[in-house]
């Protein structure tokens, strides 16, 4: 789905569900946000091909955290774009996506995917990329989870810190969050932005009144 131009939320099939991996492109480069789950490469090249993106003009791939539904196409995405491509994420994910120590969430896997970290993310961040993107640190549902803010069209990439239903924000999916509390209190950095769309991973876009639907989880 198309959300604004050069910003695409694609669509992959997980156990009955969907996910939704967000891809950011111009005439120099693209930007994939979350990978998708494992055995999932070809289902993600044939949802970027759709958009007319190929592999070879992926130039980025940030990762908001962990999970093996966010990290898991990253090994054979590495593969396929060679040493050019970079990886982002924050610096307390790093290891885990790295192989270093056993994913949180997933630590029994015996060869969980991974991947080199080439660049650490900090709070507040920006980076250059696609119109601007805002790195915004919102751990809870893991430690080193983050979103992003897409300057130019106004769109924030919720990763796992919301779900939505039929187009609207329900909240935080409270199962699979490490601290709930956290969690809570990560929302409310959302509140400084100026937000008109929002891509949970788990819902997909959201649209309409986001402070007053984003306040309302707070409050919940």
């Amino acid at each position: 789905m198309e959300i604004a131009k050069g910003v695409e939320m694609l669509q992959l099939d997980f156990y009955g569900s969907s996910i939704h991996p967000t891809l950011l492109w111009d005439q120099e480069m693209a930007v994939l946000i979350d990978t998708g789950y494992l055995d999932q490469f070809e289902d993600l090249r044939l949802a970027m091909e759709k958009v007319g993106v190929t592999f070879d003009k992926l130039k980025v791939v940030i990762l908001t955290h962990q999970d093996i539904d966010h990290i898991g196409c990253l090994p054979e995405i590495v593969q396929e774009c060679g040493s050019h491509i970079k990886i982002y994420a924050h610096d307390l994910e790093k290891p885990y996506i790295q192989g270093e120590l056993p994913l949180l969430k997933d630590g029994h896997l015996e060869n969980p995917p991974k991947g080199t970290v080439n660049n650490t993310l900090r709070d507040g961040q920006e980076l250059s990329y696609c119109g601007g993107i805002q790195v915004i640190h919102t751990p809870g549902h893991t430690s080193g989870h983050i979103s992003l803010y897409l300057k130019q069209s106004k769109t924030l990439i919720a990763g796992d810190s919301l779900y939505s239903v039929n187009g609207k924000i329900k909240g935080i999916h409270a199962p699979t969050v490490l601290d709930i509390e956290e969690a809570r209190r990560s929302l409310k950095k959302y509140l400084n932005f100026d937000i008109e769309s929002v891509v949970c991973y788990h819902g997909g876009l959201s649209e309409g009144n986001i402070n007053d639907q984003i306040q309302q989880v707070i409050s919940y």
